[in-house]
């Protein structure tokens, strides 16, 4: 089993790459387990059509033990299986506990034991890295990080803290990092900063998404690119991105001896 985690600053398209990797990926006969750990509970959203899945820790609320593994998952576009950890309204409480409580509940209730998927991607709130956010690379959740970042300063920023949190917690045993993906935003420099923080964090490019209109084009018909458009460089940028992220995934398993 791949168990992947995706970082990067808030509006970077990480749920956008996050959904079309699922989607390229359950394609190929894998089954595929998708985990928004976000309070906006909107990782899914385009597996889903637009349809929104009512979070983990709302069913708690509501339905606390009763609640069931059908409750939790939904099969959204080539069969991926669909979660939203959610979390508190705004302004009341800590936004990564509904992150802790969905993963606990989901491994309570065995979820990996009866949906068996090939692939998990928890799809992960970047900005900050502790608390419930940080949960998928300390708790043995994941076994790679993999970080989205364009060449903008702040998404630089963003991606070095990420890779130090991570860095922190390998030393444990945790979670290791994966590589870089690059969701180009065309700015000046974007190539030469991107190489500047690959050497800074001792990591390279597993893949680059170059800025396109039809990108938007699917995330307005709410669906992901691979649906969508399906013949299109964008749906092919896609499928060769969900390839590498798993060989990359192969070769760092390899490197750690698994």
């Amino acid at each position: 089993m791949y168990k992947l985690a995706f970082y990067g600053k808030g509006g970077i398209g990480k749920s956008t790459t996050v959904s079309n990797i699922a989607a390229a990926l359950a394609q190929k006969g894998m089954t595929v387990l998708q985990i928004g750990c976000d309070p906006k509970a909107d990782s899914t959203m385009l597996l889903l059509h637009g349809q929104e899945k009512k979070p983990v820790i709302d069913l708690l609320r509501e339905k606390n033990q009763q609640t069931t593994l059908e409750d939790m998952v939904t099969e959204g576009y080539a069969g991926v299986l669909c979660v939203e950890a959610g979390g508190p309204r705004p302004g009341l409480g800590c936004a990564g506990r509904g992150i802790i409580a969905a993963l606990e509940y989901l491994k309570r209730r065995k979820a990996y034991e009866t949906y068996k998927p090939d692939v998990v991607l928890f799809d992960v709130l970047g900005d900050v890295v502790c608390g419930g956010f940080s949960m998928p690379i300390r708790e043995g959740y994941a076994d790679q990080v993999f970080i989205l970042t364009s060449g903008e300063a702040m998404s630089i920023h963003a991606a070095k803290n990420i890779a130090l949190a991570v860095d922190t917690f390998q030393e444990r045993g945790y979670a290791t990092l994966g590589g870089v993906i690059v969701n180009k935003r065309d700015v000046r420099h974007e190539e030469e900063n991107i190489r500047q923080l690959c050497e800074d964090i001792n990591s390279e490019v597993v893949g680059t998404l170059e800025r396109s209109e039809r990108v938007q084009d699917a995330d307005e018909l709410r669906k992901t690119v691979i649906e969508a458009f399906p013949d299109s460089p964008e749906a092919e940028s896609y499928r060769k991105l969900a390839d590498a992220v798993l060989k990359a995934a192969d070769r760092e398993n390899a490197r750690r001896g698994e």
